[in-house]
């Protein structure tokens, strides 16, 4: 939609109470659109009281509605945590979960409101753009979407963010440019940095300010002792303290942070083929998420560990992609709730600047390891001598593949046997020992296969 097609309907806004919230904002009320604003309550570390948003928002002559969406983020963390759901470079996509959250939770309220427009400030260079209108699509296919920041008209008025403080200035309302050094966007999950000065993969990331963080060389140089209780692979309490997802979270990120853990510096893949760079912070996801990992590796067989390796990517992948409500990554949160039905336990984890590791696992009632069976001392588990026949059939494969020349290795490698022995059209090559099998020399890899004489071979 552009700018002239917006007049008949009514418009909901998603807002921040930023420069550009606040500009579209009042052009759009200038253009004589019936305007109402909307902001998501997500739990944003960086807003010290909510309703200074909707405040500023108002001035501008527009109604503000805040949603109290903390619960459902909280709830939307948990579910992450549990699919071990990381992305690109192995960082929790804090701001793509929050979109999920942010246009489900909104949708409703402006539907109640009698708005038929959504319209959001997503960059026409970004993920965000995607992810607002296909929620938006398949949540409310009936709703239209204005992005003023792909409307020719709105990018021609204002280039920049002078343009947008001149403009908010000559219409009576506070407003000033403050250069910044990067961008954040935050909520109860963590924060993403990016744009502007870390757009330069030479400059450090440390110019970055961590507001739920600390940098690890500024934690403290004491070890933290940290023990989280597990349910069907949700933490229910901290230190023995039960607690709701949402009191959880933030004493995860208070605590996770205070270490200054869950800091990463990613060069991802952005939804439209670009590379993005970004700082993030998710204390909190990261301290649950190790704590997490250790019940898994307990539980899951090694099967059932490489299925949940696949529905964990698919379900990053949708995170990252605006498709979370889609078929494919709700049948992959079903296996995963399968897999993680028997993740039930007590981890205790270390704290020491910006490290998390597993000091212990206690109470894990469905843990597959067996120290009898595992044990390198003699023990009532497992009976050593009853693996001969499963490695002599394992034998039998890698006789077979030896037979058949298909066993090579990099010709870096020194060779097995003397020039010699090599094979005369292969001279990175050399030739199998299966003499002794009773059958002629094959060539195949820089390899000298000492196949023992056992019953399989003859």
């Amino acid at each position: 939609m552009l700018l002239q097609e917006l007049h008949g309907h009514k418009l909901g806004v998603c807002v921040s109470g930023g420069l550009d919230s606040r500009t579209v904002t009042k052009r759009l009320i200038a253009a004589g659109c019936d305007v109402a604003c909307f902001v998501a309550d997500l739990g944003q570390p960086d807003e010290s009281d909510i309703d200074d948003v909707r405040v500023r928002m108002e001035a501008t002559g527009a109604p503000c509605t805040i949603v109290d969406l903390r619960a459902e983020m909280a709830e939307a963390c948990f579910a992450t945590i549990a699919a071990q759901a990381t992305y690109d470079g192995g960082y929790w996509n804090t701001t793509g979960l929050a979109r999920a959250v942010t246009v489900r939770g909104l949708l409703a309220a402006m539907r109640a409101q009698g708005c038929s427009v959504l319209v959001h400030g997503a960059t026409g260079r970004g993920n965000d753009q995607i992810r607002f209108e296909r929620y938006t699509n398949v949540l409310a296919p009936s709703m239209h979407v204005y992005a003023p920041w792909r409307d020719p008209e709105l990018l021609a008025e204002f280039p920049g963010r002078t343009q947008m403080a001149a403009y908010l200035q000559a219409h009576g309302l506070e407003a000033k440019v403050v250069r910044k050094r990067y961008s954040t966007d935050a909520n109860l999950a963590g924060l993403s940095h990016e744009a502007e000065d870390l757009e330069d993969v030479e400059t450090s990331c440390l110019i970055v300010d961590p507001v739920m963080c600390v940098w690890p060389q500024q934690a403290p140089d004491v070890l933290r002792d940290v023990t989280l209780r597990f349910e069907h692979g949700r933490c229910v309490a901290i230190d023995g303290v039960a607690m709701a997802p949402l009191p959880l979270m933030q004493l995860a990120n208070a605590i996770g942070g205070a270490a200054g853990i869950g800091l990463a510096n990613a060069l991802e893949n952005r939804i439209i083929g670009t590379k993005s760079r970004g700082v993030y912070e998710a204390p909190g996801m990261e301290l649950l998420g190790t704590g997490l990992r250790a019940i898994y590796q307990a539980v899951l067989d090694r099967r059932a560990s490489g299925l949940f390796a696949q529905m964990s990517r698919l379900l990053a992948d949708a995170t990252y992609d605006g498709r979370l409500y889609d078929p494919a990554p709700r049948a992959a949160q079903a296996c995963i709730d399968v897999l993680s039905a028997h993740a039930s336990g007590t981890v205790v984890l270390g704290l020491y600047k910006g490290h998390a590791f597993v000091q212990a696992i206690r109470e894990c009632a469905a843990t597959l390891y067996n120290p009898a069976d595992a044990s390198m001392e003699a023990s009532d588990g497992l009976n050593p001598t009853s693996s001969q026949g499963f490695v002599e059939i394992q034998r039998c494969e890698a006789v077979a593949l030896a037979r058949a020349g298909q066993i090579s290795l990099p010709p870096s490698l020194p060779p097995a046997l003397p020039p010699s022995r090599r094979g005369a059209e292969h001279p990175h090559v050399v030739a199998t020992d299966l003499e002794h099998l009773g059958r002629p020399a094959v060539v195949v890899g820089e390899t000298d296969v000492d196949a023992p004489h056992t019953s399989i071979a003859s």
